[in-house]
């Protein structure tokens, strides 16, 4: 019998892509590693503990490993259901962030709901690794459907919740949300006239979300121009350029960066990509962006291959929503893109952003080994 069980376990992991199987391993590990170097002077003078951050995100990423092999072994129609269940949970979890007996404010945002043992989590970060399910659901139905009632509730489910990030606030998920259901529409195939529609109404409602809110427009005064405040809204991005500059071509060492002596906030969640740079250098930075397209190319490339519409939709929302992740945390820390409170997939610290993405990913490569079954059966 566990030779059988055995002989299984083995014939499902044949069927997947192991090149992006590792590569997510190899980030969940390198993730680990820059944890314990960018927090380790943090957790000494905030815990009296240097391995505080670092124990917790071991934790973390054996939960992330554990979840990510699971997806892959879960037939698909139970992992598509779990992926709208976990929608309704997210919502619910954002509702909860409201709620001073559950809601958890750090730097002014009510972002975080209290979980048992001290643990806390960010509901907002399952919200958009579980959308694209809830869309390419309403997506394939209002396609069989395609009048204007349909279109009405289909707008109002899927941009309701929107509003709940909007509160907290957490402006980045909710661009990456509204820009994963853009480009979703777009691959969907939907009229000109409606697609039209929906842009006229989202720029404008972004222009006026970013200069009529004054800690927003704050950011993009500091990052059309940090030296007009470099020592308060300036000062962010400076310090993350200067740890760039000093890290040079092949960086200062691991554990030899300055930047993380609190010369730079957030150094190991938002802005730790500024601190690897430092300590590995402009290749190290490279290897991790091509680590990164490895990742996003493999994952568009499931997407092309499905050919039923709602999985290919689910394939590609993950896709928008892991790249544009990487790409606006990336943007930032290098001085790209105004400043944002999201965190480096896999690299950053935090349990939240580590066991989403790594479920994202268990979701590709179970669509992957879905695809190859099929393949073979087909053949036959």
């Amino acid at each position: 019998m566990i030779a059988g069980f055995k002989d299984w376990i083995s014939s499902q992991f044949k069927q997947i892509d192991q090149g992006l199987l590792l590569v997510v391993l190899f980030l969940i590990g390198l993730g680990l590693v820059q944890v314990y170097s960018s927090s380790f002077i943090f957790a000494i003078e905030s815990y009296g503990d240097g391995q505080y951050f670092f124990r917790k995100q071991l934790l973390f990423s054996v939960m992330a490993v554990f979840i990510l092999l699971t997806c892959i072994l879960t037939p698909w129609s139970y992992l598509r259901k779990l992926g709208q269940v976990l929608w309704a949970l997210a919502i619910v979890g954002v509702v909860l962030t409201f709620i001073p007996a559950f809601a958890v404010k750090v730097g002014g945002a009510h972002r975080w709901v209290q979980l048992p043992l001290g643990f806390r989590f960010e509901p907002g970060e399952l919200l958009k690794f579980s959308y694209p399910f809830i869309v390419a659901w309403w997506f394939v139905r209002f396609k069989a459907m395609p009048n204007r009632l349909n279109l009405i509730a289909t707008t109002a489910v899927l941009f309701t919740p929107l509003l709940f990030l909007l509160k907290q606030p957490d402006f980045g998920s909710f661009a990456i949300i509204t820009t994963m259901i853009i480009f979703t529409l777009f691959i969907a195939g939907l009229s000109l006239g409606y697609f039209a529609g929906l842009i006229a109404v989202v720029l404008p409602a972004f222009y006026f979300l970013v200069v009529n809110v004054p800690y927003r427009w704050a950011r993009v005064q500091a990052f059309l121009d940090p030296w007009s405040d470099p020592q308060d809204k300036g000062f962010q991005i400076i310090q993350s350029m200067l740890s760039f500059y000093t890290g040079g071509i092949t960086g200062k060492g691991l554990g030899q960066a300055q930047g993380k002596l609190f010369f730079l906030p957030e150094a190991h969640t938002d802005f730790t990509l500024s601190i690897f740079a430092e300590e590995v250098g402009f290749i190290g930075v490279i290897l991790l962006i091509l680590l990164y397209g490895f990742l996003i190319f493999k994952a568009l490339r499931i997407a092309a291959r499905e050919k039923q519409q709602e999985v290919q939709f689910i394939a590609f929302g993950l896709s928008v929503v892991l790249g544009l992740s990487i790409f606006i945390n990336m943007g930032v820390a290098m001085g790209l893109l105004p400043t944002k409170g999201l965190t480096l997939p896999f690299i950053s610290y935090g349990g939240s952003s580590l066991v989403c993405v790594s479920f994202a990913c268990g979701v590709l490569l179970a669509i992957d080994k879905r695809q190859k079954f099929f393949s073979k059966w087909y053949q036959i």
